[in-house]
């Protein structure tokens, strides 16, 4: 076998992607069920990484690693995968992967609410060591919605075949948003743990010189610090204690702007400046926002 290129490639169509691993051209040009096993390697060596223009769905079950971004994933146990168009993930490995795949290209729902319904779910974004892990009970439940679309893909279309398609793309995204809801709990030691260090982070950060270098954290900046992709961070986070990170952020800089604001006589263009705002009407806003007062208010009712 030819060592494989070290460069990337991006399809543009379901069709090409099916043309390269070797599959039949699509049922529908825009949405396309596959069983990995009969993905073949083609004779030219596969890119190293791979670009999509639409939507992935995957369901592995075998052993095996995958490179996604800058992240590894062992599919020893099986889980589900979701990549957003434009993501960068590993060319798999044909000989090895058993599953099923989803591709989805955002031009089938376009005049459906999915097509913009489909950023709430933000399981697109994480990382594939952030796969979601499913019991037998709860495989079985995706299966059965699997089984619908493909069989629906292969009869015969009909004015209600787009919409049957998309009412289980929809029940399949549902069904895996609560059975992330059970991971995080499930997961809850784990979880605890990235709390705690993310209140180290928060910690580290408002009370050393950051806020006044870099202002207040974004969260990609947090997620980077704790090896998470940030919408994995702020769904666990929204599921343990209701807040997601931009929240819990702007709660770190409300307790620390009333911290200083009780116990020293700095103005409140000081404090702003010492919080990293270029302009106190900034601050003033943010923290009024967040209170229902602002900082004076807060200073005189304190007093």
């Amino acid at each position: 076998m030819k060592s494989k290129p070290h460069h990337l490639h991006k399809f543009r169509s379901l069709s090409e992607f099916h043309k390269m691993f070797g599959l039949p051209k699509p049922e529908h040009p825009l949405v396309s069920f596959i069983r990995m096993e009969e993905m073949k390697m083609p004779d030219e060596a596969l890119p190293d990484y791979l670009v999509l223009d639409f939507y992935k769905i995957a369901y592995k079950d075998t052993l095996g690693q995958a490179k996604y971004g800058q992240h590894h994933y062992d599919f020893g146990e099986g889980g589900l995968v979701f990549t957003a168009p434009g993501q960068l993930f590993e060319s798999p490995n044909t000989d090895k992967v058993k599953g099923y795949l989803i591709l989805l290209h955002p031009d089938f729902f376009l005049s459906y609410p999915l097509a913009k319904k489909i950023r709430q779910y933000g399981f697109f974004s994480y990382a594939a060591d952030e796969a979601l892990h499913v019991s037998e009970k709860e495989k079985d439940i995706l299966f059965s919605v699997f089984g619908i679309i493909d069989e629906e893909l292969k009869g015969r279309t009909d004015d209600f075949s787009q919409d049957v398609v998309i009412s289980q793309i929809e029940l399949l995204l549902n069904y895996s948003r609560r059975y992330y809801r059970r991971q995080f709990i499930t997961s809850r030691a784990a979880n605890d743990h990235l709390i705690e260090k993310f209140e180290k982070v928060m910690d580290s950060y408002f009370h050393g010189e950051d806020p006044l270098l870099n202002g207040l954290p974004s969260v990609q900046d947090v997620a980077d610090q704790l090896h998470v992709s940030a919408s994995y961070l702020s769904d666990m986070l929204r599921s343990l204690t209701g807040l997601n990170t931009q929240q819990h952020i702007h709660h770190r800089f409300v307790e620390m702007a009333k911290e200083i604001l009780s116990t020293t006589d700095l103005s409140v263009s000081e404090i702003a400046y010492r919080m990293g705002f270029e302009y106190p009407q900034s601050f003033t806003r943010l923290f009024k926002s967040k209170t229902s007062q602002t900082p004076l208010e807060f200073r005189q009712s304190f007093n």
